[in-house]
């Protein structure tokens, strides 16, 4: 059983949690239409003895007009940020993201760096009884290709979103699926909606599991912009973001008010 505090969990006094347990003490998730995608993230983590609550888990490369990438991750946090710091020293010197002809491409670069920090840190970590975990989802666009959803794995293999399967999460994930499973569509969800059906997944994900809060990083692009324009970060008592909750929860009451009474079968 693991007992590493570099984890995104807030129970850092509790031995027994397993690495996977500790994997999924974060809730990220991307949506992806024919009009562009939808990202979010938590915020909620315990870096270590430093009792560090709260770090970013989505990051962005940018160049405006050629291509753009939003990268969200769970699982070690000392290896996520191993992982950043490679792809931004590569992005900023030219190569890496910066130079890869698709998105495809692109999946394959950060799977070859999660394998290179498991070849710097995982014999390490195991030898202490620590497994090597950092799921990531890329999403994104080059300019002339179109734009995409992937979830790279610790072994650094990429999965591609679909539009039978247009989302894909990382982290605690059950709370929040089965929203995004009823509602969204790859050919007829907006991206307004998509965004509010992502705050609406965080949200359900925040009232089950209180490993997973705020602040809420939500990011929209349209395809074909090429440049990151609409972003938002949620405290913990924005305004907006408790009006969703609670219209979202009024709404689920009053939907079940209006269901049809149960008959049951009459005695025998």
């Amino acid at each position: 059983m693991a007992s590493s505090k570099d984890f995104d969990d807030p129970f850092s006094s509790d031995d027994s949690i397993t690495t996977e347990e500790m994997a999924r003490m974060t809730y990220c998730l991307g949506i992806i239409t024919k009009d562009g995608f939808v990202v979010a993230s938590d915020s909620r983590t315990n870096a270590g003895y430093d009792q560090v609550n709260v770090c970013k888990k989505m990051h962005t490369f940018e160049v405006p007009g050629s291509r753009v990438f939003v990268l969200m991750t769970s699982g070690s946090l000392s290896c996520s940020q191993s992982l950043m710091a490679l792809l931004r020293q590569d992005f900023e010197q030219g190569n890496g993201l910066a130079s890869c002809e698709t998105m495809y491409d692109a999946a394959r670069v950060v799977g070859a760096k999660v394998r290179r920090v498991a070849e710097l840190d995982r014999d390490a970590l195991e030898q202490d009884k620590y497994r090597f975990n950092v799921h990531t989802v890329l999403a994104g666009q080059i300019r002339g290709q179109p734009h995409d959803l992937y979830l790279i794995y610790p072994q650094g293999n990429p999965l591609r979103a679909s539009e039978e399967s247009p989302y894909l999460q990382i982290g605690e994930c059950k709370y929040g699926r089965p929203i995004l499973d009823r509602g969204v569509r790859f050919e007829r969800t907006t991206l307004e909606d998509a965004a509010l059906y992502a705050l609406i997944s965080l949200d359900s994900t925040m009232r089950s599991n209180v490993t997973v809060g705020p602040p809420i990083d939500l990011l929209i692009y349209t395809r074909d912009e090429l440049q990151l324009c609409r972003r938002r970060r949620f405290a913990e008592r924005d305004p907006d973001l408790a009006a969703i909750h609670e219209q979202w929860e009024h709404a689920l009451q009053q939907a079940v008010q209006e269901l049809p009474g149960i008959r049951f079968d009459p005695e025998s």
